[in-house]
C-alpha cells in the first residue's frame, strides 16, 4: 500500500472517475497536455494546461487527413484528478462518417518485480528447448496419421518465450516484460498467421478497461521482426504475468459413455495456464489464461478465469477473450470490406445460440474488426478486417464477490492448410469428433406419435424385433415432462421399465422457446419494453422464477422416470431480456449470459448422466448430441417421389462441416404439415418402395431420421424390409458413421453418390450410388481414395460380392464401372 486512493462518483449503474488522492488524503491540482496527430504527424500541442487555466480553443485543418489521433498526457504532477472536457467538439468531413476508436493508453505500464522475473526464468529454464524452425512444414497429413502429432510445451532458445505446439500448429508467447502472443504458426503451411504482437484480451471491471498482458511500441504493424520485441514496453493499466503451470488436458464435459459411439476417447494434450495480476486498485485481482493444445488435431483452445482475491465485490462488465492482429490474406485498395477474404482459420466458441443448426449461423462471439493502428495497410480507408475479436455481444455484467471466480467461455482456433472445401470440411468434422466425442453416438430411434401405453408397448416390441434402439415420444404424443405428479411419473416410469426390459431406451419431447407464458415471465424486448418481436416471437425468460421452475421439473421428471433421451425444441435462441424484475438476472446486460448458462447447466448434467440430447440449435460443445440437418418442414408434405430426391440433397449438402451422426432428418410415416395421402408412407406396406429407399438413403449416409408415426411395420413383408436395412446398417455401422466424401450432388438428371472414408477402420471406404432415372445406367466413376489411407492398391467389392483389386493412380483414385438399376441404388465396400 502506498497510501493513494482512487475516487469515483456513482452515476446510475456506472461510475465516473474523480481523481487520485495522495498520502495526505487530498486531490492535487491536475495538469494535462493535449496533442493532435494527423496520419501520425503532430499538428497541434496545447502545452501544459493546469487547473484554473482558461479554456483552450482548438481549430485545425483536417483536409486530406485519414486518421486523427488525440493524445492526452496527464503530465508528472503526482496524485491528482487529471481530466479533459471537450466542449461542443465539431469535426468537419466529406464522404463516410468518421469513427471514434479507443486505441488504449500510451506510455510506460507496470513492471514485473525482480522476484517474479527470477521465478519465471527458473520455471522457463526447466522446459525443453524448441529446436525446430516454425517455417518448417508438417511432414505428414494429420487426417490420415493423426497419431504422429503430439502436443508439447517448450522454451525458446533465448529463454524469453514459451511455445505451445503440436505437429500442425504452434503459438509463441513472449514472457518478458509481459505476456503477449508473438506468433501463431500454421505449421502445415509454415506461415505465421499474425503480423503484430498481440495482447491476450481485455477486461472491463467497474467501468474501467484493462489489458490482459500485451506489449506496445511495434514500429510497423504489417509484419514483425524479432529484434523489435526486446524494445517493446508494457501497456498502462494492464495485468502482468507472474506465474505459469502445465497440466494435462482433461475432459471439457463429463460423459457417461453408455451407448454405442464411433469415438469413446477424450481428446488429449497439454494445457498451459498463465497467472496474471492486476495493477493499482486491481492488485488483488488475478487472471488465469488457460491454453490447451491437443495431440492429434491442429487446435488450440483458450479460456480466461478471473479470481477476486480482494475483500470487496467487483463487476465484470465486459471482456475480450482474444484480440489478435492477423495477417490479412488480401487488402484491396477500396471496396466493401465485408467481402474481403478473411484469414484461413476456423474460430469457434462454446458460447453460441441463435436458434438454428450450424456454427456459422449461431456464432455470437467471432468478430473481424479494423486495426486503426495499422496505418500502412494497402486499403486506403483502412477498413480491412484484420483483428480477431472474440467477445460476447453483450455483457456479461457479472458481479464477482470477494473470493469468487468468474470463467469465460472456451474459444477453439484451428488453421486450415488449403481452400479445398472437402478438406476444410474434414478438418472441421474431425474437430467435432475429437473435442465433442458424444456427437459420435448415433442411436437408431423412432418418433412415436402417441403416449397411449398400449401403443407404446407395441412400438417397443416392434423396435426390439427390428433392431431399433430408442423411442422418442414425439410432439403431439401427449407426453408432458413438466408434469411431475405422482400419476404421470408412475405412468412413464412403467413404460421406460418395459422398454428397458426389451433393450430399448426411451425419451420424450419438450417445447421451450416460442412459448408465450405471460407478461411477467416472457423475455422483454429492449426496443419496445414489451414481450414479442424476439427470435421466435416470444419465449419465456429462463432466468424468471418460471424458468427456474421449468428446469427443476425437467430434471425431476428424468431422474424419477429413468428416461435417457430428451428432445428439447427451440432450446434457448439467445433472446436478451430487458426486464429488471426477473429474479435471476439484473437487467439487459446480464440477461443473455445468465440464460445461456442456465440452459447449458441442464445439458451438462444430462451429458454426465448419459441422456441423449436432440436440440434444434448448435449446442454441440455444451453436450447436445444431435441437431436438425436443416430441412424445410413443409417439404415433407410434398409427394413421396420428390421427398426421395430432397432427402439425398439434404444428406449431400448438409454434411460438409458436420458429421452424419450429429444430424437428424425426417421421414413422415404419417401426415406432417399437410400433403395428405400423397405425402405420407402409411399404410407402410402400400408404399414399401419409398419407405425402403428413404431408409437406405438415410442409414447409408449415417444419418438418423425421425421416423414419425405409430409403428415401424404393418405386415410381415414390411417388417422383413425394416429388419434387413437395420441389420445392414449395423454390420457396416463404423464406416457408415465415418466422414463423407461428396462424389456427385443429386440433380435427378444422372447418378449421384457419396463415399464414407475411415483410414483407421476395417472397411476403409463405403460408396453408395443412386440412379434417379427410369432406366438402368452404367457409368465409369472415379473414386478418390486418398482419405481412405490406401496408397497403392485397394480391394473393392460390390455389395457382398467378391473383391477386385485396383491399383491407385497418382492422384490416389481408381475408376470403377458401376451399374445402377432404374430408380435404384447399389453400394461398394473398399478395403
Amino acid at each position: 500500500m502506498d497510501g493513494t486512493k482512487l475516487l469515483f462518483r456513482k452515476e446510475g449503474e456506472g461510475k465516473r472517475f474523480l481523481g487520485l488522492t495522495g498520502t495526505d488524503g487530498n486531490i492535487g491540482e491536475g495538469s494535462v497536455e493535449v496533442i493532435l496527430k494527423a496520419d501520425g504527424k503532430e499538428i497541434y500541442s496545447s502545452g501544459v494546461i493546469r487547473q484554473g487555466d482558461a479554456p483552450k480553443q482548438i481549430d485545425v485543418s483536417l483536409k486530406d487527413i485519414r486518421m486523427l489521433e488525440m493524445v492526452v498526457d496527464p503530465t508528472a504532477d503526482g496524485a491528482s484528478g487529471d481530466q479533459v472536457l471537450l466542449v461542443s467538439p465539431v469535426i468537419g468531413y466529406q464522404g463516410k462518417m468518421p469513427e471514434m476508436v479507443d486505441v488504449q493508453s500510451v506510455g510506460e505500464g507496470p513492471r514485473q518485480s525482480e522476484t517474479v522475473i527470477a521465478r519465471l526464468e527458473q520455471q522457463i529454464g526447466k522446459l525443453p528447448v524448441w529446436e525446430s524452425r516454425l517455417s518448417d512444414r508438417t511432414p505428414f497429413d494429420w487426417l490420415l496419421t493423426p497419431e504422429k502429432s503430439e502436443a508439447g510445451i517448450y522454451r525458446s532458445p533465448d529463454g524469453k518465450s514459451i511455445v505451445i505446439a503440436n505437429g500442425m500448429v504452434a503459438r509463441t508467447f513472449r514472457i518478458f516484460p509481459n505476456l503477449a502472443t508473438t506468433h501463431l504458426t500454421n505449421r502445415m503451411t509454415g506461415e505465421s498467421m499474425i503480423r503484430a504482437v498481440s495482447g491476450e484480451g481485455f477486461l472491463q471491471i467497474d467501468g474501467k478497461k484493462w489489458s490482459i498482458g500485451g506489449l506496445a511500441g511495434q514500429p510497423e504493424r504489417a509484419y514483425l521482426k524479432e529484434e523489435w520485441i526486446d524494445k517493446m514496453t508494457t501497456i498502462p493499466e494492464s495485468f502482468l504475468v507472474e506465474d505459469f503451470e502445465i497440466r494435462s488436458v482433461g475432459e471439457t464435459l463429463p460423459w457417461a459413455r453408455n451407448r454405442w459411439a464411433l469415438n469413446k476417447k477424450s481428446a488429449t494434450g497439454k494445457e498451459l495456464v498463465f497467472t496474471l495480476r492486476g495493477d493499482k486498485e486491481l492488485k488483488d485481482v488475478v487472471v488465469k489464461l488457460c491454453f490447451a493444445v491437443y495431440d492429434e488435431i491442429p487446435v488450440i483452445r483458450k479460456r480466461m478465469e478471473v479470481e477476486n482475491q480482494s475483500s470487496v465485490p467487483l463487476n465484470i462488465d465486459a471482456f475480450k477473450l482474444e484480440y489478435l492482429a492477423f495477417a490479412e490474406p488480401e487488402s484491396p485498395g477500396d471496396g466493401n470490406p465485408d467481402l474481403f477474404r478473411l484469414p484461413n482459420i476456423h474460430i469457434e466458441s462454446d458460447y453460441a445460440c441463435k436458434g438454428t443448426f450450424t456454427e456459422r449461423e449461431t456464432d455470437i462471439t467471432e468478430k473481424w474488426v479494423m486495426d486503426p493502428e495499422y496505418t500502412s495497410q494497402r486499403n486506403y480507408p483502412m477498413e480491412t478486417r484484420c483483428i480477431l475479436d472474440v467477445s460476447p455481444e453483450m455483457g456479461p455484467d457479472q458481479l464477482l464477490q470477494a473470493g469468487e471466480t468468474f470463467c469465460t467461455f472456451n474459444v477453439y482456433e484451428m488453421p486450415f492448410d488449403s481452400d479445398d472445401r472437402e478438406r476444410k470440411g474434414l478438418f472441421t468434422r474431425r474437430f467435432y469428433r475429437a473435442v465433442a466425442p458424444w456427437l459420435t453416438e448415433n442411436p437408431i430411434f423412432m418418433h412415436l406419435t402417441s403416449s397411449d401405453p398400449e401403443t407404446v408397448r407395441r412400438a417397443v416390441d416392434q423396435c426390439a424385433e427390428t433392431g431399433y434402439e430408442m423411442i422418442i415420444l414425439s410432439f403431439g404424443s401427449g407426453a408432458n415432462a413438466e408434469d411431475i405428479s405422482e400419476a404421470n411419473i408412475a405412468k412413464f416410469k412403467g413404460l421406460v421399465e418395459y422398454a428397458r426390459s426389451k433393450g430399448i431406451e426411451m425419451g420424450c419431447y419438450s417445447l421451450l422457446a416460442s412459448r408465450w407464458i405471460s407478461e411477467e415471465v416472457d423475455v422483454i424486448n429492449p426496443k419496445t419494453s414489451k414481450r414479442g418481436g424476439m427470435r421466435f416471437g416470444s419465449s419465456p425468460c429462463l432466468c424468471s422464477d418460471w424458468g427456474y421452475e421449468y428446469f427443476s421439473k425437467i430434471r425431476i421428471f428424468f431422474e424419477k422416470t429413468g428416461m435417457t433421451c430428451f428432445e428439447h425444441d427451440g432450446s434457448y435462441p439467445g433472446d436478451v431480456c430487458a426486464s429488471t424484475l426477473h429474479t435471476h438476472h439484473k437487467g439487459l446486460q446480464d440477461s443473455q449470459w445468465n440464460q445461456f448458462h442456465k440452459i447449458t447447466e441442464l445439458y451438462h448434467w444430462m451429458r454426465e448422466k448419459g441422456i441423449y440430447l436432440n436440440v434444434p440449435d448448435f449446442y454441440f460443445l455444451n453436450g447436445s448430441t444431435k441437431t436438425s440437418i436443416g430441412y424445410r418442414e413443409t417439404n415433407w408434405s410434398l409427394p413421396r417421389d420428390r421427398q426421395l430426391i430432397h432427402t439425398r440433397q439434404l444428406n449431400y449438402d448438409c454434411t460438409w462441416e458436420r458429421i452424419p451422426s450429429s444430424l437428424w432428418s425426417f421421414v413422415p410415416l404419417v401426415e406432417y404439415h399437410g400433403g395428405g395421402a400423397a405425402a405420407t408412407l402409411e399404410p407402410l406396406s402400400e408404399h414399401l418402395f419409398e419407405y425402403k429407399m428413404l431408409m437406405v438413403q438415410n442409414y447409408g449416409a449415417g444419418i438418423q431420421a425421425c421416423y414419425r408415426g405409430p409403428r415401424l411395420y404393418d405386415t410381415p413383408e414390411t417388417k422383413a424390409v425394416v429388419t434387413d436395412i437395420i441389420r445392414w446398417y449395423k454390420k457396416y455401422r463404423n464406416v457408415l458413421n465415418s466422414d463423407i466424401i461428396h462424389l456427385r450432388k443429386p440433380d435427378a438428371q444422372d447418378w449421384d453418390g457419396i463415399m464414407h472414408v475411415n483410414p483407421q477402420g476395417k472397411e476403409k471406404g463405403f460408396a453408395l450410388f443412386f440412379n434417379p432415372t427410369d432406366e438402368a445406367i452404367t457409368r465409369k466413376i472415379d473414386l478418390p481414395l486418398y482419405y481412405t489411407g490406401l496408397t497403392e492398391t485397394a480391394r473393392i467389392r460390390e455389395q457382398e460380392g467378391s473383391s477386385v483389386e485396383y491399383r491407385l493412380g497418382r492422384d490416389y483414385s481408381v475408376q470403377v464401372e458401376v451399374t445402377i438399376p432404374a430408380n435404384g441404388y447399389t453400394w461398394y465396400v473398399i478395403e
